[in-house]
């Protein structure tokens, strides 16, 4: 018999392994990586019976052919080896295929699952499952984003969950996310990217469950090829493909937001699920036996190790190449680019990305942060790397809420963070602006809570941010006193409107747009419910109007969606009252004046003085209460 392609994973041959053979020699092969295990088996599960069968190693893989074994047959692996030091071996843990492009079955959490423990896990886990390829790929000219680039951040199920045009079935699945009702929402408001939130098959939280929660946001992953079930309609994987490919039809760019930086394995204390079974001494970050913990999740995977780097590259081809997505952002992604001696931009994992035929092509996003020394990386990632800014976040809130001070550096994050990300010819859209994600207050409990409410995740409030740098604009929650509405409405828009007119790559939360409130509860990541699904019924209608004035407008402003940075030979810093700005002013200003190219006035303005009119040569364009765009109408616009 001739020896099959062996590759990570299960991979079915419909006919057989030789192009001589006949139908009934049609298999699967099966490959799985471990460096330290000392016997490997593949377990086969049919008819609620278990078959073991033994794997031979080649290298760190271990392998067989099975042939007989087709789509749809569940199976898993069980390792031997020690169990001392850094090595959690334990046979009687049934282990995922980390390379598993389907689960089956939900994970069930008792003590079986733990490696001290020599109970069999097999009825308390999923099954990985062997799939048939999927048919090639249709030929699509990819969406390559609109010249204003619009990033729109949302979750699978709470985006659709209770929307009254989406079809029952539907709502909140991938299936839904493409639904005409949500194509053409992001359309109107001029989206050319959705961000969303982890869908790579994750796991519940055992303390999540046994406070009757779940994990909601998804940043426990596991499986790395396996689209979420919980998003599918008819346990298809083929709908999330369906789904990529309408969103792109519509000129929208589909990104995943991917947890490569840990897994849902936890803590020395946590369960014996994948990687902890197969070679935790190669696929964890280890010191003396101990994990390293710069996720602030317990345990930190290993990606300068040529397996997992393997593993990182394989799934986002896989997404590209198989499911067709555009790109990808990293949950803290300076863990990514660590060994022992700290983070590098240089690391071997950035430059396989960034040479990869397949990946090269592909939009970048780096969440550019961990919890670990020297964790805070902002600005110096790789071209052509995007990063979320979260100086731009804080900034911004700062200056509307009123505190002093704050126009130097309104100014600078409004003018793409140059002193950040203008080098090594990175472009003004390196710099991912947002005033709200999915991790803090919405818009609108930013401006209806000075303090986060939390008590409904079960940790007494402890959890989430405490530098929101919110207000309630005059009373706390909900009110129905008109001068609080007003403010709080008037708030909502100044934040909105410095997004869109700022350079750099704006990313609006979704929701944002439509006032969605998830009752001060600024950790939602475990409300699987009403607190985090987004209220279509209540939508703040006028609200939406506004932001897609906004999208329209920042359009028409070419030079703030430019890649070019601006600088000082195409700006004027102007007092409010149009005096030059000199260093000495700045922090004494309560806002400025900026003309752009000759051809654009910003006038923005926390403060209660009128700035001075900039002359007959200015026709205002637009206005919101503290913000002004004016264009001078005895010039043509800039290209």
């Amino acid at each position: 018999m001739k020896t099959p392609p062996f590759k990570p994973g299960a991979h079915y041959y419909a006919e057989g392994i030789n192009s001589n053979t006949t139908h009934s020699d049609a298999g699967t092969s099966f490959s799985v990586f471990s460096q330290h295990a000392e016997r490997m088996q593949l377990c086969l599960f049919r008819d609620a019976c278990e078959t073991r069968i033994e794997l031979s190693r080649q290298g760190d893989y271990w392998q067989t052919y099975v042939a007989g074994v087709e789509p749809g047959t569940e199976y898993g692996f069980r390792a031997y080896g020690p169990y001392a030091g850094p090595h959690r071996f334990n046979s009687n843990k049934l282990l995922l295929d980390p390379y598993a492009r389907h689960w089956r079955g939900e994970l069930q959490w008792h003590d079986a699952l733990f490696d001290t423990n020599t109970q069999d896990s097999a009825p308390f886990v999923p099954k990985s499952v062997v799939c048939a390829p999927l048919d090639p790929l249709p030929p699509v000219q990819r969406p390559q984003g609109n010249n204003t680039p619009l990033h729109y951040e949302a979750h699978v199920k709470g985006l659709t969950a209770q929307h009254p045009e989406v079809p029952e079935p539907h709502r909140g699945t991938y299936t839904g996310m493409a639904s005409d009702a949500m194509i053409a929402h992001m359309q109107r408001l001029g989206v050319s990217a959705i961000q969303i939130m982890p869908c790579q098959a994750f796991v519940d939280d055992q303390r999540l469950e046994r406070l009757g929660l779940r994990n909601y946001w998804g940043y426990q992953t596991l499986g790395f090829f396996a689209p979420m079930r919980r998003y599918l309609v008819d346990d298809d994987i083929s709908e999330f493909r369906t789904m990529v490919r309408r969103l792109q039809q519509a000129g929208i760019q589909v990104l995943l937001d991917v947890v490569y930086n840990h897994s849902g394995e936890g803590d020395a204390s946590g369960p014996c699920l994948c990687f902890r079974g197969l070679d935790n001494a190669s696929y964890y970050r280890l010191h003396e036996g101990e994990y390293i913990n710069d996720t602030g999740t317990g345990n930190t995977l290993n990606t300068h190790h040529p397996a997992v780097q393997r593993l990182v590259l394989d799934s986002m081809r896989y997404w590209v190449s198989v499911m067709g997505v555009d790109g990808f952002r990293f949950d803290l992604a300076a863990c990514l680019g660590r060994d022992a001696s700290g983070f590098s931009a240089q690391h071997s994992l950035f430059n396989a990305m960034l040479q990869d035929p397949v990946l090269s092509e592909t939009k970048l996003i780096a969440e550019p942060w961990d919890l670990g020394p020297g964790g805070y990386q902002l600005g110096q990632f790789p071209h052509p790397f995007l990063e979320l800014n979260d100086q731009f976040r804080d900034t911004v809130r700062r200056f509307w809420r009123g505190d002093a001070g704050q126009c130097a550096d309104l100014a600078s994050v409004m003018m793409g963070s140059s002193q950040r990300f203008d080098h090594r010819g990175r472009t003004a859209q390196s710099s991912v602006n947002f005033v709200c994600s999915h991790d803090g207050f919405t818009l609108r409990d930013l401006v209806s809570y000075h303090s986060k409410q939390n008590e409904a995740n079960g940790e007494s409030n402890r959890d989430g941010h405490d530098a929101n740098y919110s207000d309630d604009c005059g009373a706390p929650g909900d009110s129905d006193i008109p001068a609080v509405l007003q403010a709080r409405a008037q708030r909502q828009r100044q934040l909105l409107a410095t997004l869109f007119l700022s350079q750099g790559t704006p990313m609006l939360l979704a929701g944002d747009e439509i006032g969605h409130t998830q009752q001060g509860n600024n950790n939602a990541y475990c409300q699987d419910n009403a607190i985090s699904w987004l209220h279509w019924e209540q939508a703040d209608n006028d609200l939406l109007d506004y932001v897609q004035d906004l999208s329209a407008l920042r359009q028409e402003l070419a030079p703030l969606w430019q890649p070019e940075f601006l600088h000082a030979q195409r700006l004027q810093w102007r007092q409010l009252d149009g005096t030059p700005i000199e260093n000495a002013h700045w922090p004494q200003l309560q806002g400025f004046q900026l003309i752009i190219d000759q051809t654009i006035l910003l006038v923005v303005n926390a403060g209660e003085a009128a700035p001075a009119h900039p002359g007959a040569t200015w026709s205002l364009r637009w206005e919101t209460p503290g913000l002004q765009v004016y264009r001078d109408h005895t010039l043509p616009p800039a290209d």
